[in-house]
């Protein structure tokens, strides 16, 4: 069987390393590697004088061979023979290229638009954060209701990253059951607080229920979800939970260079100290008015430390507690901000790019201050001496069962001996 010559390929990988080591070198380099080799090579040469005259031919072959690579890279590298007598081209080193900027990585960059639905759920409280890349809800409307979960839909929400609920009054969480119930769930902020109402038994029920995290924030914890940076600037560690409002959880959401920023129903008290001890965490260009416009917070020292831009409250049109309260709109109005009510425009809807921001609402109007003292729901024969209730109090002639057990010491089963009664009467 005939002998096959073997196909010579390419050069060997240790040649080509070696070349392209020899290549990226500078031209002196090149030179001083030219001169190391040539006495070696020489020495390759006169071995073989020793042999046949052909041994010497194939020699001086083999060292013109290894040789005229050098001449060759060298003279390549400088662009080209030189003319007699000219003084060689000096060719400066390329400048090393700009280094590709690394991708950003900052956890605020923000892409779209983040639209900030206030939505009208009544006398309570429900807000939807929405992005393309995150879906957050901070409360969750009013026990006397099934219509949040619709309006979730409506919007394309699909799951929620995050739940937050301020603290657990009737008019903050009570459809929380039914979301929970509803949506995928990844985690869900409480503050910790508990209340002995049936609204709070479903919606520690619906919690158990569903695989979400549990957390309760403190002031300093922060999160990023997507383009959203959140920071808690109340309750602080420590703080007593007794006090529902003054444990309530409060956050502040940046998006690219907007800040808004929730307080639940924080009253005076609290705000004191929020600007006391998180005067830096309260700066916001959109405020929502804090326990619905009450009288019993957005103070005027408050309201000058967050100076916001805009303003925004959620309560119910006509209802008894006289929200918002005329001395907070007078407030907020005299500070040049621009105001929103729910009452008034029904679901509040703000767009963000990060920028700037505008608002669409889906009825028009301008919020005005209620007259003092607005009637209450309550008949004449059962009105209380001192005119309608204020603030946070408890109509106890018209409220239903979930705003009587807010009052200490009346729990399920006082509730039901007061009713039995006949005398109260209950919503």
């Amino acid at each position: 069987m005939g002998s096959t010559a073997e196909p010579t390929g390419p050069p060997p990988a240790w040649f080509g390393r070696a070349w392209s080591w020899f290549r990226g070198l500078p031209v002196a380099g090149q030179v001083l590697v030219w001169a190391a080799a040539w006495p070696v090579l020489a020495a390759l040469y006169l071995l073989s004088a020793a042999r046949p005259s052909a041994g010497r031919v194939g020699g001086a072959a083999a060292l013109l061979l290894l040789v005229t690579p050098v001449w060759a890279g060298a003279i390549t590298s400088l662009g080209g023979e030189s003319e007699p007598g000219a003084a060689p081209e000096v060719v400066a080193e390329p400048e090393p290229e700009p280094e590709a900027p690394s991708p950003d990585t900052t956890p605020s960059s923000v892409g779209g638009d983040l639209e900030v639905h206030y939505l009208d759920v009544g006398q309570g409280d429900a807000t939807l954060l929405l992005h393309d890349e995150v879906a957050v809800l901070v409360d969750a409307g009013r026990w006397q209701s099934s219509g949040l979960v619709p309006m979730l839909r409506a919007r394309g929400v699909e799951a929620l990253d995050l739940v937050v609920i301020t603290h657990p009054h009737a008019d903050h969480i009570g459809q929380f059951d039914q979301v929970m119930d509803a949506f995928p769930v990844d985690e869900v902020w409480w503050s910790g607080s508990v209340t002995t109402s049936q609204t709070f038994e479903r919606a520690v029920a619906a919690l158990e229920r569903s695989d979400a995290a549990y957390e309760e924030p403190r002031v300093g914890d922060q999160a990023t979800l997507g383009p959203l940076d959140i920071e808690v600037v109340n309750p602080p560690a420590g703080v007593g939970l007794s006090d529902l409002h003054d444990a309530g959880v409060s956050l502040r959401v940046t998006y690219g260079e907007v800040r808004l920023l929730f307080t639940g129903d924080n009253e005076a008290a609290t705000e004191r100290r929020m600007t006391s001890d998180s005067a830096a965490m309260i700066d916001a260009d959109i405020l929502q008015l804090g326990h619905h416009g009450s009288s019993t917070s957005t103070t005027a020292s408050f309201l000058s430390a967050v100076d916001p831009t805009l303003a925004i409250y959620s309560a119910g049109a006509n209802n008894s507690y006289g929200h918002p309260a005329p001395e907070v709109v007078d407030r907020v109005l005299a500070s040049d901000i621009e105001l929103y009510g729910t009452d008034v425009h029904g679901t509040i809807l703000v767009t963000t790019d990060g920028a700037g921001w505008s608002v669409a609402t889906e009825a028009s109007g301008q919020v005005e201050a209620a007259p003092s003292n607005p009637p209450s729901n309550s008949s004449p024969e059962t009105s209380t001496a001192g005119g309608a209730c204020t603030g946070d109090q408890v109509d106890i002639n018209a409220a239903d069962r979930d705003q009587l057990q807010r009052i200490d010491q009346i729990g399920p089963a006082r509730l039901e001996d007061i009713i039995t009664q006949g005398v109260a009467c209950v919503g």
